[in-house]
């Protein structure tokens, strides 16, 4: 289990809410007990719910508690007796403002705050989901179209080497490179020249291999060697040759090669 994606997937948010699936939940708690890094998350998330409830928090309108306190009043009136004069007198009492009452409006403000915490979190969560999903959606089209991109070069390359006009010339290590080769594909028709760098060290940096061509005794250079040309683009056209051999030269090439720095060579 990969467990960046899986506290990136909002498993967390979800068991926090109380959205979690029953299995989900079991899964989340088991996880949660045997991974430091899970329970650190947990912790995390915990604190920036209740943070960003807090921060957003917001009062009931000012008409809201009116609303109710007339209510109380309302439901607070009673008839008294007064027997003292020995007649029957109704008079109205309204109970005076009470901690009690304070408590009440204490309890509303905190109720509106837990729906909008709920509702904001939510909210939240379902916006992470998406982002989540959308990330993931766009991670796998870039990997589709990497994926289509190496067929593609594999397709050219295959047309290459599957080409009975080509010829095949294995280039071999030298002294103190041998376990270094590369190959020569010569198509005979047209008389173009492909190089694919089978095992040759990664070129330093201000460095490129260089591919020559051994015509009637001396060496002539046919290209530079770039990874992403490797066997689907020619380098260049070679009449004749009796050899090829590739050497390490500085970025751009070389009018001649350096004898010292020649890793493959073989002859046709």
């Amino acid at each position: 289990m990969d467990i960046k994606e899986y506290i990136s997937s909002g498993i967390i948010e979800s068991y926090i809410l109380g959205t979690a699936s029953a299995e989900e939940a079991s899964i989340f708690e088991c996880v949660l007990k045997n991974n430091e890094q899970v329970k650190q998350a947990l912790i995390e998330t915990q604190e920036m719910l209740e943070n960003f409830a807090l921060a957003n928090a917001v009062k009931p309108p000012v008409e809201l508690k009116d609303k109710i306190w007339n209510k109380i009043q309302k439901e607070g009136k009673v008839s008294l007796e007064n027997k003292e004069f020995n007649q029957s007198l109704k008079v109205e009492y309204v109970k005076p403002k009470s901690s009690k009452n304070s408590t009440n409006w204490k309890l509303v403000s905190i109720a509106a705050s837990l729906f909008l915490f709920i509702s904001t979190a939510i909210t939240w969560y379902n916006y992470q989901k998406v982002k989540y999903t959308e990330q993931k959606l766009l991670t796998l089209s870039k990997e589709n179209q990497n994926k289509n991109i190496e067929i593609d070069l594999l397709q050219k390359k295959w047309n290459v080497i599957s080409n009975p006009n080509m010829q095949t010339i294995a280039l071999k290590g030298l002294e103190n490179h041998e376990d270094s080769y590369a190959t020569v594909f010569w198509n005979k028709e047209t008389k173009e020249i492909y190089l694919s760098a089978n095992k040759l060290p990664t070129a330093p940096e201000g460095m490129q291999y260089q591919l020559w061509a051994i015509v009637d005794g001396k060496p002539v250079s046919v290209g530079m060697y770039n990874s992403d040309e490797d066997t689907n683009k020619a380098l260049a056209k070679i009449p004749k040759a009796q050899a090829f051999a590739i050497t390490l030269e500085k970025q751009g090439g070389s009018k001649f090669p350096t004898l010292e720095n020649m890793y493959v060579m073989g002859n046709i």
